[in-house]
């Protein structure tokens, strides 16, 4: 099995650095923590070990093949080998298990990554901070993660704008409603909803993400439409399924306390903007997202109900992996896109409706809560 340990940005320019850089750069990673005696005797037995040669580790490890590796850094293949094997060679230890229809890390060889994959990361790092204060403008490829629906009608609209601003910078755009890896996919900003419990990422609150059930005014005519969450089970639903396979459960807020169900549906597709058309045609009640339907409530192609059940601690989120130092062209992209959204008008929907009543009422039609904008 193929081993392909978490990512690093690993760059041509840095495997050619080693050609000009100095005695006190031409060394493997040493770490901290250790006696004085035992620290000054590892880099002394270091000294001969080349960054060449942990670069050309790293990037066999991280993209599992040599050939690969050798893509990746813009050299040949045996230019990777033979650095490894002098890696190895002054290790005194193997690093990889070789065939000819794979290559995996040994147990050394995982320590090893382990232990010199956060130093190559500063390295790389620095030079690049480095670099791109020497440049000036903020450049060079940035690579964004959002979610289908909010990546599609929200983020991608606004990116020629940053595109005009910074022409040096290359976008990279994937919408994929699967959780991004940061490490594994190479991704610099996520565009994430929900609730986030990822204690690793630094993440910004943009705006509230608001959840609203809505349907068509045909619906709300002929079926009128439901006063309390206990109600939706005598209603056409539709659901969404999720890129992990499960069905969305809608979320709500009773009492103060958070209640989660998965209605009765006779339609489930697993692409938002299918579950909004369908709506829109008047073929059941849907929990949307505030982004998808504000424009159609305001131009009366919607009505939304259950609004005091609504969940509210829900958001929208630029996400990004917590370095000190920062790229200039990731820095740019977070103030520009952070102003951006926020002058959006996301939050059209509040209030809605009075309280609910104490104990479910019946169905009535013409129950529909009147949208009004934010002020």
């Amino acid at each position: 099995m193929t081993a392909r340990p978490g990512q690093t940005n690993l760059r041509r320019r840095v495997t050619n650095a080693d050609a000009h850089t100095t005695g006190e750069c031409d060394r493997t990673l040493e770490f901290q923590d250790k006696p004085q005696t035992e620290t000054a005797d590892s880099l002394a037995s270091s000294f001969t070990a080349s960054y060449a040669g942990v670069v050309a580790f790293i990037a066999v490890a991280v993209e599992g093949s040599f050939a690969r590796a050798a893509d990746r850094l813009g050299v040949g293949r045996s230019a990777v080998s033979r650095s490894v094997q002098k890696l190895e060679a002054q290790l005194d230890a193997r690093l990889f298990l070789r065939t000819t229809r794979s290559t995996s890390l040994t147990r050394e060889g995982e320590l090893f990554y382990q232990n010199c994959h956060p130093g190559v990361q500063r390295i790389v790092q620095a030079l690049e901070d480095m670099r791109e204060l020497r440049a000036g403008p903020p450049r060079g490829q940035l690579r964004i993660s959002a979610t289908m629906g909010f990546g599609r009608q929200v983020v991608a609209p606004l990116l020629a704008g940053f595109r005009a601003r910074y022409p040096d910078i290359a976008i990279d755009l994937s919408l994929d409603d699967r959780l991004t890896d940061f490490t594994s996919d190479r991704i610099d900003i996520a565009f994430r909803d929900g609730r986030l419990e990822d204690s690793q990422i630094v993440a910004k609150r943009l705006v509230p993400m608001q959840l609203l059930v809505c349907a068509s005014p045909t619906y709300a005519r002929q079926r009128g439409l439901p006063r309390h969450i206990d109600e939706l089970a005598a209603h056409t639903c539709i659901n969404h399924r999720l890129a992990s396979g499960r069905i969305a459960e809608w979320d709500f807020k009773v009492d103060g306390i958070r209640q989660k169900l998965v209605p009765t549906s006779s339609y489930t597709v697993n692409d938002g903007d299918l579950v909004l058309q369908s709506v829109l045609r008047g073929d059941g009640l849907a929990q949307l997202a505030g982004y998808q339907v504000a424009q159609h409530l305001r131009e009366g192609n919607l009505v939304a109900c259950l609004s005091p059940y609504a969940p509210d601690d829900r958001g929208h989120y630029l996400c990004y992996l917590s370095r000190r130092q920062m790229p200039a062209r990731i820095r740019v992209f977070i103030d520009y896109m952070t102003d951006a959204i926020r002058a959006l008008d996301l939050q059209y929907v509040t209030g809605l409706s009075p309280a609910p009543p104490a104990m479910p009422a019946p169905l009535r039609t013409g129950d529909i809560d009147a949208p009004r904008a934010t002020p």
